[in-house]
Formats: structure tokens, sequence, C-alpha cells
């Protein structure tokens, strides 16, 4: 196991130069979290063993649990009232149809080609259902793509994170030895019920215990970034309290908690976006850096090309075809809903979760993980390439349709 100071010295090493290439890496087709996993791919076992962590440790563990809190809450608190009931039928579609469809296909693939059972399939279809735009990040901020399709990938990637883990974690409860027979419903009740449970007592005492900025007295009133700390608190807070007995699952009551607060206080929410978000890329990179360290080429290249296969037709067969049924019927035109199906990268979501899961006790736990590692590898890669390429393609059909109206509204 690599040392506490090895790591630190690594990690403010990695920060430093990622800080000063950051100019660099928008210009170039990696972003800073790709570069974050490439470090660690080379600083890892896969290449001169500088950093070796084991998945089963409690570092890497307790990271990745840090990192879900974190992100979760992150996610939760971006579902916006207003933004959900005048943007919510492309990203509600998407995530209520689209991701079980994305999930079942990937399932049916890995069961055919890589030979998995159908509930490891499963796992493996829940690890690749969720999208992030951190590795394609220009195409949900510029200002080029049209703003329905930016909302609609920038929503459904802050909410298919928290839908995907009851899955995941189903999935995995199921597969882990020695834990017994597995029971569905107790899992629905306990895991889901109580997490739930717990998520919305929390974040209804967290939305009440902040004063609000009307009421606060002007003598002694709270600063901004003490705001975006109180939802670090609440996000902690929520976690620990539903973990104890009887049990709930702490990861879907700080989703839920996040959803709560962020609808109830948007003074908090946005405190937290403005000040708290340097946190949680620290994070997030440091979960880039470690995943990076855990791959080899090996590993990733294990299953041969039937793993290639699985993650190719993640890509280009699972995600289309999900997409294109969930908008059939939508005013969308083909080209749009192929944008959309194209930028659905892999990222910290897939990572966090597939650390976990190596961290289990599951007999393919490792083959699981190295397909789903291989995806966010190929993902860094391709979305990074078309990512600039994309949008200025979106830019050029929109302009072109526009014109076409315009000409036509002139007949």
């Amino acid at each position: 196991m690599t040392s506490l100071q090895t790591a630190a010295a690594v990690l403010g090493g990695l920060l430093v130069l990622g800080s000063l290439l950051s100019g660099l890496a928008r210009r170039s087709m990696l972003s800073l979290a790709a570069l974050f996993v490439l470090a660690g791919f080379l600083l890892g076992n896969g290449a001169i063993g500088v950093l070796h962590f084991k998945a089963s440790s409690g570092f890497v563990t307790d990271l990745a649990t840090v990192a879900l809190i974190v992100i979760l809450f992150r996610d939760g608190l971006e579902v916006d009232g207003e933004l959900l009931q005048s943007h919510w039928q492309l990203p509600l579609r998407k995530l209520a149809i689209g991701m079980p469809i994305t999930a079942i296909v990937v399932a049916a693939l890995t069961r055919a080609l890589v030979g998995l059972s159908w509930t490891e399939s499963f796992l493996l279809g829940a690890l690749l259902s969720p999208t992030d735009p951190v590795l394609s990040s220009g195409v949900v901020t510029d200002p080029r793509v049209p703003r329905v399709i930016r909302h609609s990938l920038n929503l459904e990637s802050g909410l298919n994170d928290g839908l995907a883990l009851p899955a995941v974690l189903a999935f995995a409860a199921a597969l882990e030895v020695g834990k017994g027979h597995f029971v569905w419903w107790h899992f629905v009740l306990q895991d889901v019920g109580l997490g739930f449970a717990f998520g919305l007592a929390c974040g209804l005492i967290g939305s009440l215990l902040m004063p609000r900025s009307d009421t606060e007295r002007s003598d002694r009133p709270i600063p901004a970034h003490q705001k975006a700390l109180y939802g670090l608190g609440v996000a902690f807070a929520t976690y620990g309290v539903t973990v104890l007995p009887p049990k709930g699952n702490g990861f879907i009551a700080v989703f839920v908690a996040a959803i709560v607060v962020g609808i109830r206080r948007p003074d908090l929410r946005h405190e937290f976006a403005e000040r708290a978000e340097e946190v949680v890329e620290i994070v997030k990179l440091g979960i880039f850096a470690v995943f990076g360290s855990l791959l080899t080429i090996h590993g990733l290249f294990g299953d041969g090309w039937a793993a290639v296969a699985v993650v190719a037709a993640t890509f280009l067969l699972a995600r289309p075809l999900a997409v294109f049924l969930a908008l059939a019927g939508t005013r969308l035109v083909p080209a749009e809903k192929a944008f959309m199906a194209w930028f659905g990268p892999k990222g910290v979501a897939t990572m966090t979760f597939a650390l976990l899961i190596l961290g289990r006790d599951i007999d393919a736990g490792a083959r699981i993980f190295n397909i789903a590692a291989l995806a966010v590898f190929v993902s860094i890669i391709l979305h990074g390439l078309t990512d600039t390429p994309g949008i200025r393609w979106i830019a050029r059909r929109e302009r072109v349709e526009v014109s076409e109206v315009a000409l036509d509204s002139a007949d």
C-alpha cells in the first residue's frame, strides 16, 4: 500500500500541475479529469508503480464513499424545481426510458459476448447507464449548442447517478459472497425505503435549521462560505445518521436530502455551487487518480475482444438506441437526437460505483470493474476528440435550420 505521505505528495503535485496545465487542457482533447486518470495510470500498477493501492483497502473504499456523498449531494442540489417544471420532458424520457434500455442492451451483450451471469451482466449495465458531462463539459456550457439540448444533457447527467445507484447496489448485494440469500423486497424496504425516508427528513430539517437571508439579524449575518460548508455538513450528517440501525442506504438518503434542500432553499444551493465546487472538484480528481492507478493493460483487456465489443456497443448501439426510443414523438430532429445520443460519456459516477464493486467480495468483481474502466478510458478519448467538432456540427445544423424556417416564412 502507498503511504499517506506519498499519496498526499502525488495528489498535491497533480493538483499543482493540473492547475498550470488547465488552459492547455481546455484547448486539447483531454479534460483535467482525464489528465488525472492518465496520470494515475502512469504512476500506478499499470506503469511505474509509484502509487499502489489495494482495491479492497479501507482507504479506497472510504475515498469512494466520500466521493459518492459529495457528488450525489451536488447532483441532487442541481434538481431545481423551476427547471424541472419547464424542461422536464426530455430528461425524464431519457431517465425513465433511456437508462433502463441502455442497461438492458449492455447486459444482453455482456451475457452473450463475455459470458457473465445475468445478474453480473445487469450489474455492468447499471454501471454503464449513467452519463457524465465532466468529460465533455463544453457540450453543456457552450452557447452554440441549442439550449434545450444543453439543459436536457445537464439535467439527465445530474439525476442519473442517483437513479442508477439503487440498481447498482441491488445487483451488488445479490452477488456478494457470504451475505446469504438476497431478498429483493427486503432491500427495497430497508435500503431504498429507509434511505428515502431519512433523506426526506434530513433534507427538511436541514432546510429549516439554516436561517433565511431575509430573517437573519443584520448584526450577525451568516457568511456565504459557512452556508456552503453547512451544505456539506448536511450531506455527511445525512449519510451518517442513515447507516445507523436500522441501517437504510446512506447514498440514497444523501441524494434525496439534496433534492429537498435544493428545492426548498435555492439560496443554499447557490452558495454551495459558488463556493463548495472546489471541494467537490478535489474529491473528484482524487477519485480519478486512484481509479487510474488501479488499472493495468492486462486487466483492461482481460476479456479480450469481447470486452472491446461490449464497450463499442455501449456507445454505438445501446446509448443511441435508448435515446432514439426515449425521444420518439418529440419535436427534436434526428440530428439533435444523434448529438444527445453520442454525448453520453462515462465518467466519475461509473468510476466511483466500479470502485465500490471492486472493494466488495464479488466473484466477477474484477472483470466487471475492468470492462467499466475500459469504457471510461474509451470515453475519455472519443468524447475528448469529438467535443469541439460536435459543437461546431450542431451549431451549423442549427443555423441552417433557422435559415430554412426564415425562408419558408418569407415564402
